[in-house]
């Protein structure tokens, strides 16, 4: 990795030592919780963790928010859960909005999409973020809540895994100590010194194709949109991608030769040629340049005994697509709420079974897409690249050889098929289906107020929830269980009809949420006893 500048080196925090540090043998400290690594994963994670109450230990081995921009395209699915962590507001300020992709092949457009043509959503379909900010007011979030300890410089260096806890030893400047901790959440990336910890590994492919990452500082009349060519005639042969960042910073990915030499591409005498040729002028400041391989790859297993890997611990899939920190935010937000009821004694321990399969599978899905969008972009054969070849030239004039291309598919919420989801006994002919994420739309109080569906569930304390259409008397909701009512004489307005359109929703259709957004269940009418057996078993207890 070459860094030419760095605006968030500023960014650093110091280390401190803490009491745990002069407690040994059988006076050694004792954590519900310990989260490694202090990337966007395991900071949110921690957070999530905390507003349910639980108490977190979060270790990082830096004393620093990370170099470079690295991920910089979060999806709204991410937003609108940084949304219930209290960060969302700022994210979205701060970053670059946009929903418009454009696809090119040589100097002509092939065709373009967009995301989010729908009106009626808080969030975008995509900000467009340097990780750096992103880090940093999860940071700030985190200093807020006093039942997160931060602990900067402190590198987890053994990990015993026992019966009733995970004996850790921590490396510091002053020292090396130990703790106790009845779970240990592994989010310290795709190097994870955990990882090799339990004796797991990677399993998947490794391309040989390179990308070069250039961020470059420099005035543009580009719109704001995501445009990436196939033989652009400034990079002939290969492909090239164009993002927009906050502060004038602009990403370019340059896709390079197999054989192409790290040290020698990365250098910003050899880079500098490349954007000139793409830009068509000098005008610019390197910001970071880096280079990466595709890479594909996922653990057998997320969970070894009381130790579970969430985000790059767990999987990687190539950055075209924005799958990756998306990915491990889904894996924090479907983790958080399991590990919270199994600490409260409301859910066995194998409710994190489900974690493993929900988010296993989702892996495979974002492996299988990522290795589709590797396969075009870089064909190997010669018969992969006379199909591209093929596919491209049936792009400029088709509506099917527009949908065959694959310049890196975005990434989307996962949807789950699970035992934790009750199956459909009635019709419907739309609205997620349980397995699905909950849809956003707009209503209003009974006030005239306007609020969205996500900042209803957040108003809940995003637990399970039931979010009902108003049907006469409102349904008998157990125990614990919030509510969101739409209709009737005391429940939120559907002024635009979107809420309703959008669920397929008739008087009396309910669907029952899980703490994380994702729909547990749903019914045209909910009676007592089928909302009690699909929470039974939303919550892992049948």
């Amino acid at each position: 990795m070459a860094q030419a500048k760095s605006p968030q080196a500023k960014t650093q925090f110091g280390y401190r030592r803490h009491p745990d540090q002069d407690r040994t043998g059988v006076n050694l400290a004792e954590h519900p919780i310990v989260v490694v690594g202090a990337g966007p994963v395991g900071l949110s994670l921690a957070i999530d963790l905390a507003q349910r109450g639980q108490r977190v230990v979060l270790l990082d081995d830096a004393d620093r928010i990370g170099e470079g921009s690295r991920a910089i395209c979060f999806s709204k699915r991410s937003l609108e859960f940084w949304d219930r962590l209290g960060v969302g507001d700022r994210m979205v300020d701060k970053g670059v909005v946009w929903s418009v992709g454009r696809i090119f092949h040589g100097d002509q457009q092939l065709y373009q999409f967009n995301l989010l043509p729908e009106e009626g959503h808080k969030r975008p379909a995509f900000i467009n973020l340097q990780q750096f900010y992103a880090e940093a007011y999860l940071v700030d979030r985190v200093e807020q809540l006093p039942e997160i300890n931060l602990r900067w410089r402190n590198k987890v260096i053994a990990a015993e895994t026992r019966n009733d806890c995970v004996a850790l030893t921590i490396a510091t400047p002053d020292g090396a100590y130990q703790v106790h901790a009845s779970f240990v959440i592994a989010c310290d990336g795709a190097r994870s010194s955990l990882r090799q910890m339990v004796g797991a590994d990677f399993a998947g492919q490794v391309f040989e194709d390179q990308f070069l990452i250039a961020d470059v500082k420099m005035t543009a009349a580009f719109p704001t949109e995501r445009w990436f060519w196939f033989d652009p005639p400034f990079h002939a042969g290969r492909s090239a991608l164009l993002h927009r960042q906050p502060d004038d910073i602009w990403r370019i990915d340059l896709q390079l030769n197999p054989d192409a030499d790290p040290s020698v591409e990365k250098q910003p005498e050899n880079v500098r040629p490349r954007i000139e040729r793409m830009l068509g002028h000098d005008k610019f400041e390197f910001e970071w340049i880096s280079l990466y391989k595709f890479q594909c790859r996922r653990m057998a297993k997320f969970i070894h005994g009381r130790v579970i890997f969430a985000g790059d611990s767990a999987h990687q899939v190539s950055p075209f697509g924005a799958r990756g920190a998306n990915s491990g935010l889904e894996d924090a937000e479907n983790l958080a709420w399991k590990l919270d009821r199994i600490l409260r004694g409301l859910s066995p321990a194998g409710l994190l079974e489900s974690y493993h399969v929900e988010r296993s599978a989702a892996a495979d899905e974002n492996i299988r897409e990522s290795t589709r969008s590797t396969d075009f972009m870089a064909p190997v054969t010669r018969q992969e690249a006379r199909l591209r070849q093929a596919v491209l030239s049936l792009a400029k004039d088709t509506e099917f050889g527009k949908r065959m291309v694959n310049g890196g598919r975005l990434s989307v919420p996962s949807v789950y098929d699970t035992p934790l989801s009750t199956d459909d006994r009635d019709i419907w002919r739309g609205g997620p289906r349980p397995g699905a994420s909950m849809l956003d739309a707009p209503v209003a109080e009974r006030d005239g107020s306007s609020i969205y569906l996500t900042e209803a569930f957040i108003k809940q304390g995003a637990r399970f929830t039931l979010l009902e259409f108003g049907n006469g008397a409102a349904a008998d909701v157990p125990e614990g269980v919030g509510a969101i009512r739409i209709g009737g004489v005391d429940g939120l307005v559907d002024a635009q009809g979107l809420a309703g359109k959008r669920y397929d929703a008739e008087p009396g259709t309910a669907y029952l949420l899980r703490p994380d957004g994702y729909v547990a269940a749903r019914f045209r009418k909910a009676q007592r006893p089928a909302l009690d057996a699909a929470l039974s078993r939303a919550s892992g207890l049948n």
